[in-house]
């Protein structure tokens, strides 16, 4: 265990989030590097009557990694993975990164749907669900728990899995931290790579209401094999980027394939055949493409989320126009096909509703100063507000951040809801883990 306090050398460094918008001062950091060390810092922090707030990775863009005048429980040090590449079972330390993990994972050939941004950690995103590019062939991250370690309010080390505590287990699909503190995952992983056929196709701006149109046709056509977006950005200054485009708005079709990559190029063809300026999909290695839409560090972020069922043609007007006025070059829109394995029968065993929508959109507002990030927020608020006629209601709450007890009750449902305030109180009853998406003990 490492205290960190307001006076120490390295505070500012410790307390410091991924997103610049979230400025906080915790009265103590616990840097945890195992079990018996969450346990201590959890008693520490309920004798002294603190906030507890817990941090894997910091990502959380509605910075519920960390508090003022409370105590972070910070689990970034524990790191262990245990591979069986016969089984494909992964038991993965809490501080692990979705870089980290696949890295691991992908010298055997194995892996487990992962964030689209590779600083993610592994713990907030697969407590929250985790949605990225495998999703349609392998699910969301929690569909793949085979169990969870966790430490509870009171300091008790529980295991949750189908057998053991299974009510907990259920509410772990997607809960998020709610019920304790996640110390180790352990997945079942699949088959794939280490090479797949992946990357991004880009067009410029006058291209995208055409591309996005004949996006959404091919999406709905592809393979459950095949992940997709459909981004909208401004062209940065690379060495691959056409000099008229640079600086503008330019529309981006991220692609891959979860198999053979021979089929993957197959696949890949109809994209291919709308002529892009810039072809980026090749045959490449997962791990490196899990890491090709990182967003930078230190910006100021304000993201939202919507799910759709249909994309009809002024659905998609929307976005474009939405895109034509980006707030600044950071910030981005996308647009993700879902179906396959994210729906079906792994849907019914979540508590996350609405997993057969066919699409979620998620405006990122990413800015670099903080002037920027407040015009970024009205942005994101007016497309929003614009899009709402094509939205189902559904959130995803991974993506999204603090908008309150109404968009969380959205992305569960009354009855989903109801359960999940009843392993509330059963595991957390005076709402000790409350610095997240909360979920309120039921009452009685």
């Amino acid at each position: 265990m490492k205290w960190i306090k307001r006076d120490s050398p390295d505070y500012h460094q410790a307390r410091k989030v991924f997103n610049a918008m979230i400025d906080r001062r915790p009265a103590v950091i616990a840097q945890c590097f195992n079990d018996a060390d969450v346990t201590e810092a959890l008693r520490y922090g309920r004798e002294n009557s603190l906030p507890i707030a817990v941090r894997a990775g910091g990502h959380s863009v509605a910075g519920m990694s960390t508090n003022d005048d409370g105590i972070v429980i910070d689990v970034r040090h524990m790191k262990s993975i245990q591979v069986d590449p016969e089984s494909g079972i992964v038991t993965a330390g809490a501080g692990l990164t979705c870089g980290e993990f696949d890295r691991a994972t992908q010298a055997h050939g194995l892996a487990v749907t992962g964030g689209r941004v590779s600083t993610t950690g592994i713990a907030g995103f697969t407590l929250g669900g985790g949605s990225g590019w495998l999703e349609r062939s392998f699910g969301f991250a929690c569909d793949s728990l085979v169990s969870v370690n966790l430490v509870t309010a009171d300091g008790d080390r529980v295991t949750a899995s189908a057998r053991e505590n299974p009510e907990l287990f259920w509410a772990l699909h997607g809960g998020g931290g709610n019920f304790g503190v996640a110390t180790s995952f352990t997945f079942q992983a699949h088959r794939l790579g280490p090479v797949v056929h992946a990357g991004m196709w880009l067009w410029p701006a006058e291209a995208a209401t055409d591309v996005s149109r004949a996006f959404r046709d091919l999406a709905v056509a592809a393979p459950d094999n095949v992940g997709l977006a459909l981004v909208y950005f401004t062209a940065p200054p690379e060495p691959f980027m056409p000099e008229q485009m640079v600086g503008k708005m330019a529309t981006l079709i991220v692609y891959l394939y979860a198999g053979d990559p021979e089929e993957g190029s197959e696949h890949a063809r109809p994209f291919r055949e709308l002529g892009p300026a810039v072809d980026l999909v090749e045959d490449t290695t997962y791990a490196e493409f899990q890491c090709s839409l990182d967003d930078p560090p230190d910006h100021y972020n304000y993201w939202s989320a919507d799910y759709h069922n249909d994309l009809p043609d002024e659905a998609l007007d929307v976005f474009v126009d939405s895109a034509l006025h980006l707030p600044d070059a950071t910030s981005q829109q996308l647009i993700a096909r879902w179906g396959g394995a994210v729906g079906g029968n792994a849907a019914a065993a979540t508590p996350l509703i609405n997993r057969n929508a066919a699409w979620v959109s998620h405006p990122y507002g990413i800015s670099p100063t903080p002037e920027e990030g407040q015009l970024a927020k009205t942005w994101v608020k007016d497309f929003r507000g614009k899009i709402a006629p094509y939205a189902t209601g559904g959130v995803w709450l991974n993506f999204i951040g603090n908008e309150g007890q109404e968009r969380i009750r959205a992305a569960f449902g009354d009855q989903n809801y109801a359960r999940l305030a009843r392993v509330k109180r059963e595991f957390d009853p005076q709402n000790v883990f409350r610095g997240n998406q909360n979920i309120l003990p039921a009452e009685g």
